[in-house]
């Protein structure tokens, strides 16, 4: 049995191309076997933002919290072990003003701590989460898949460079953009994402 942890982003899932997608993805994986579907909404419930509070505890060693600390990075904690768990991670990151949304924004923050996710060696930081397959569903209104406008999109790169710091340097991207380009484009583009999907999850058999 595989765990699959699904991240949604948009703060409106049902207008939502990227958690559409998600969705779709996991209606996929239901058809197969062996799946352990479980499913966190960034977008409708945001992680908190880091506080001062939370911050202070972020660099020495979890037996020298206080009751205070330990409350304020419980959060977080919760948020880590889910991604330990999971042996494949579907991320939905919808665009906001060319990067992720808050709500994904947040969670990058909670997620990534010295120590559990990452560590510093000699030869610099390496990621603790590792082993696992991430898929990163990207929808946008506009297209950016020209080299012009890929200048613009700052998710892609992104998550790349955050998740793979981390350990989840095995990353699928399926963008679907255009859905503010007419109904054809979207439509277009929406079976192009849902093909790669299906096949996504032939691989994963």
């Amino acid at each position: 049995m595989k765990n699959v942890l699904i991240l949604n982003s948009s703060p409106i899932p049902k207008e939502s191309i990227s958690t559409k997608l998600t969705s779709f993805f996991e209606q996929e994986l239901l058809t197969m076997k062996g799946f352990n579907i479980f499913t966190r909404d960034l977008g409708v419930t945001p992680p908190s933002h880091l506080t001062a509070l939370a911050l202070s505890g972020f660099f020495n060693d979890p037996s020298e919290h206080n009751g205070d600390q330990k409350q304020a990075l419980s959060e977080g904690l919760l948020l880590i072990r889910e991604l330990e768990n999971a042996d494949i991670v579907i991320i939905g990151s919808a665009m906001h003003n060319h990067t992720v949304t808050s709500g994904l924004k947040a969670y990058i923050d909670q997620v990534t701590r010295p120590g559990l996710t990452f560590q510093y060696k000699a030869d610099g930081p390496h990621g603790l989460l590792t082993n696992k397959q991430v898929f990163v569903i990207i929808s946008a209104g506009g297209d950016y898949s020209s080299e012009e406008t890929k200048k613009t999109d700052f998710v892609t790169p992104l998550l790349k460079e955050v998740l793979g710091f981390i350990g989840l340097d095995n990353i699928q991207f399926i963008p679907v953009f255009g859905s503010f380009l007419g109904n054809k484009t979207s439509e277009k583009n929406q079976n192009i994402a849902k093909q790669s999907i299906v096949k996504a999850v032939k691989q994963l058999q």
